[in-house]
């Protein structure tokens, strides 16, 4: 089994459950008293929130680049950045270590063309439904990818911070997150994608007419398949 890097902490809610996530699946698959092998690299929030509102995006990758070094020194054999809207920087995070990072936007293309759909509707903070860095990405593997109208998308993004970001969740924004989803479907949206680590917390399967792709989950899962993978090595 392989080392699993995490940059974590944005925010430690969603981190908690990619390690709940992945120790489960591993456990699932090797039974006994498996868990997975994992370093975590925990930042503070509140400095890289600072620097995505005053559009300090190079210092952002800095910090992170930082954390994937110390992953890789310490001896992790790949590395997943917990968070969608972070992947901004990731090619900054790359040209800083030698070890592959799973890209969660990657992972979560795959899992939609596993499920053959075309157009997807994409929640997330404003930067990643805004910003080409995380749908270009997508689009590039032949999926359309629409986001909802500002006012939407604005208050989408407010429930992440206020809310999800604090570990609270409302049943009010369970039903706010319903009605977004519900006016993508009906613009031809055939899936959803939960394109930030804390949505899967409020949103589930059942919370939407379409299939549902949580990228934590997805992502996740990804690792656990590349920690078993034979042959997936430092370097």
């Amino acid at each position: 089994m392989k080392t699993i890097g995490l940059i974590g902490g944005m925010s430690w809610e969603s981190s908690a459950e990619y390690y709940r996530i992945i120790n489960e699946e591993i456990n699932k698959r090797l039974g006994g008293l498996h868990s997975a092998k994992i370093i975590l690299n925990s930042v503070d929030f509140e400095e890289i929130e600072h620097c995505q509102k005053s559009g300090e995006w190079e210092r952002a990758g800095e910090i992170l680049a930082d954390c994937a070094f110390s992953l890789e020194r310490a001896g992790a054999d790949f590395i997943l950045i917990c968070t969608n809207t972070m992947h901004k920087v990731v090619k900054q995070i790359e040209s800083r270590v030698k070890i592959p990072v799973l890209h969660i936007a990657d992972a979560t293309a795959l899992a939609i063309q596993n499920a053959k759909i075309k157009k997807v509707g994409l929640l997330g903070t404003s930067y990643t439904m805004e910003q080409d860095f995380y749908k270009q990405r997508v689009e590039d593997n032949g999926i359309e990818v629409i986001i909802p109208e500002k006012a939407a998308r604005e208050e989408v993004n407010t429930i992440i911070f206020n809310e999800l970001c604090h570990g609270k969740i409302e049943s009010s924004s369970r039903e706010y997150y319903k009605s977004v989803i519900a006016d993508m479907v009906e613009q031809g949206a055939e899936g959803i994608v939960l394109g930030c680590t804390e949505i899967g917390l409020l949103i589930k399967t059942e919370d939407a007419p379409v299939p549902v792709f949580d990228t934590t989950y997805i992502h996740a899962i990804k690792a656990v398949e590349k920690a078993l993978e034979v042959g997936v090595g430092r370097g």
